[in-house]
């Protein structure tokens, strides 16, 4: 399956220099001096431009981009749309603030969540600048809808890095540790693992055990929301088993407590449909967005149910950049794009040709335990041969051995022993095999 391209970036992986040239590093030690520490990277390369698949360095190396900056160009770094629509825009005016005077581009955008988002019921949103900021504002949208204020996230969670957000993540090193104390009212429970749950638990078995610690440990009627990612991200790439996010939303539907889907990472074409909740069977009263909303400019979403949404009191949402014109007008590029060019389809064709891949590789070693994921957000867990035990420093290995290749690939979960593959839906087979066949190689060589 093809993808066209608008992009003079040529299409393959070369590296010129070892990683990273020579450029790169002056540049990390001008970063050394500059940029706090507590601000990481995962690659040490700088990058000079980007398109398709590929990224190109300050060096001049072309890199297989297989993260998509962590799920965010989806369509592809300066989607032709995207730039069009930006470009037009910036011409225009930057900013207004639209609490202060509003522009129809914040209208279009809420329009087309309205559209695009599961349930035909009425629904409305408000827009915002990060995920985090998406996560904390469907809470605020909960607790002041319902008048209750408990929160159940659930075990192997990611939500963000603001204080409330951080009360839902699940994961502490990097994310929690030592920034503590934080919000309250926040419980968790385990939800659906399929690799690690007692054998043959079905989802709607999982389902039960999550509400039963939710109604022992807080109560029902105290729940204002449950919250969860419908394919958990940083947590591992969890799928849940089939079940248990329907039985979720019904008990939910029936004790009056909000059901927020966190599409951030999911979202946008990223599994294979518009969002991941479809493929669930189920319709969130919430649904947050970001990522790949835009096409690489901040913006996020919280979009659900006109009754939850308007019962805020005027004035009781927003901020001052929330819903940027310039970031609306991307957001709106880029929406075209995967309507227009077949990105649904494109994303569940690039499951089928990696998954395909991968399991060639995991039947070469039992050190894959796991292959699983929707679309275009596939992972691999890494484990001890024989059993399920993590083995963090073989995925460590494995990601720095593509990293020195020129392959850009992402580790995640809550052990640290998690490959995701995320590449920009317009990626071509070719370049994505190559990618694929590198991570094999690190296989064969390091495990």
């Amino acid at each position: 399956m093809s993808t066209t391209v608008s992009t003079e970036l040529p299409q393959r992986r070369e590296l010129r220099t070892p990683l990273p040239g020579p450029r790169s590093q002056e540049l990390a030690q001008r970063r050394t001096a500059a940029v706090a520490a507590g601000v990481s990277s995962t690659m040490p390369v700088f990058v000079a431009r980007a398109g398709g698949g590929v990224i190109e360095d300050v060096d001049g190396n072309l890199l297989i981009d297989l993260g998509s900056g962590i799920a965010v160009t989806t369509v592809g770094n300066s989607d032709p749309r995207v730039v069009a629509g930006v470009q037009q825009q910036v011409a225009d005016f930057t900013h207004t603030c639209f609490m202060i005077s509003p522009y129809e581009g914040y209208v279009a955008v809420a329009e087309k969540l309205s559209e695009l988002t599961p349930g035909d019921h009425a629904k409305k949103s408000a827009l915002f600048n990060s995920g985090a900021e998406a996560v904390e504002n469907a809470i605020k949208i909960a607790r002041h809808a319902t008048g209750r204020t408990a929160v159940v996230a659930a075990d192997h969670a990611y939500h963000g890095r603001t204080n409330l957000t951080m009360a839902l993540t699940a994961k502490a090193m990097p994310y929690k540790k030592g920034f503590g104390p934080f919000a309250s009212d926040i419980y968790r429970v385990p939800a659906s693992y399929p690799l690690r749950d007692p054998a043959g638990m079905t989802g709607a078995e999982a389902a039960a055990r999550s509400i039963a610690i939710a109604e022992k440990t807080v109560g029902a009627d105290q729940i204002a929301a449950f919250i969860i990612e419908p394919l958990q991200g940083e947590g591992g790439f969890i799928v849940p088993a089939p079940g248990y996010l329907a039985a979720m939303a019904t008990w939910c539907r029936d004790n009056g407590i909000v059901f927020i889907a966190d599409e951030v990472q999911s979202g946008f074409a990223r599994t294979g449909t518009w969002f991941m909740s479809e493929q669930e069977g189920i319709v969130p009263d919430l649904v947050t967005t970001a990522k790949g909303i835009a096409g690489g400019l901040p913006l996020a979403a919280v979009t659900g149910r006109a009754e939850l949404m308007d019962a805020v009191h005027a004035g009781g949402l927003g901020g001052t950049y929330g819903g940027n014109p310039v970031a609306c007008a991307a957001a709106l590029g880029a929406i075209e794009t995967m309507a227009a060019d077949g990105l649904l389809a494109k994303a569940q064709h690039i499951e089928e040709v990696a998954s395909a891949r991968l399991r060639e590789i995991q039947s070469a070693h039992p050190q894959i335990g796991d292959i699983r994921g929707r679309g275009a957000m596939l992972a691999i867990e890494i484990v001890q041969p024989g059993g399920i035990e993590p083995d963090a420093a073989l995925t460590g290995a494995v990601a720095k051995f593509c990293h020195e290749r020129g392959v850009v690939v992402l580790t995640c979960g809550t052990f640290g022993n998690v490959i995701r593959l995320l590449p920009p839906l317009v990626i071509g087979d070719d370049l994505l095999l190559e990618g694929l066949g590198v991570l094999a190689e690190a296989f064969d060589e390091l495990a």
